[in-house]
């Protein structure tokens, strides 16, 4: 067993944004084992934010980002229950990550239920043909073809992207850990991501 040191309750808060004593009855129930410390608190997260998702957000904020170079730049929409929660500090730091990730990610969806049914099928059929090709089993071929929609998932959905501040975490594990700590849903509402030759993607839900 770990020494359950003032650091290591420190590094678990950095990692997770856990309270201090929530961090230290973790780390002791794990032994000193920061990773499955970590698991754990992300399961409790998810647990308390599956709780909350029918409640009503009709407070937020918008926060925008502009790259240094002026020439690539994105707007996000980040809606939560209160005004208090709104003008919290770490709501704020959370809706400004978002709209650094959706510059330099460029997500085309919040989500995947936001993908039209006939994009879905067609990577589907995409992926089938070159499955086919490369003669992998017929039996294998859908549950390799669900797999690599995840990984298409994972690529063009906002909240399935890698954070990149922290590529164990996703851009939705990462508004899970802020609804726990919060106690308020939280949604992304949507985004526009525009560049200066003329792209520019909009999600919204």
């Amino acid at each position: 067993m770990s020494e359950i040191t003032a650091a290591l309750v420190q590094k678990l808060r950095n990692m997770t944004g856990a309270g201090i004593m929530d961090a230290k009855k973790i780390l002791t129930k794990t032994k000193g084992d920061i990773a499955k410390a970590v698991e754990e608190l992300r399961k409790s997260g998810q647990a308390k934010a599956l709780k909350k998702q029918d409640r009503a957000v009709s407070e937020g904020l918008i926060d925008a980002y502009i790259h240094g170079t002026g020439k690539v730049g994105a707007m996000v929409q980040v809606k939560c229950e209160t005004d208090f929660v709104a003008r919290n500090e770490e709501f704020k730091a959370l809706a400004h990550d978002i709209a650094l990730q959706v510059t330099a990610m460029n997500p085309q969806y919040v989500s995947p239920k936001d993908i039209p049914q006939e994009v879905i099928d067609k990577e589907k059929e995409i992926y089938r043909a070159q499955l086919k090709a490369q003669k992998k089993p017929e039996k294998a071929i859908e549950k390799i073809v669900e797999g690599k929609l995840q990984k298409y998932f994972s690529e063009v959905c906002l909240l399935k992207q890698k954070f990149f501040k922290n590529d164990t975490v996703t851009i939705e594990d990462l508004i899970t850990e802020k609804i726990a700590k919060l106690g308020e849903n939280i949604q992304l509402a949507g985004f526009t991501r525009v560049e200066l030759d003329g792209s520019r993607t909009c999600n919204s839900k």
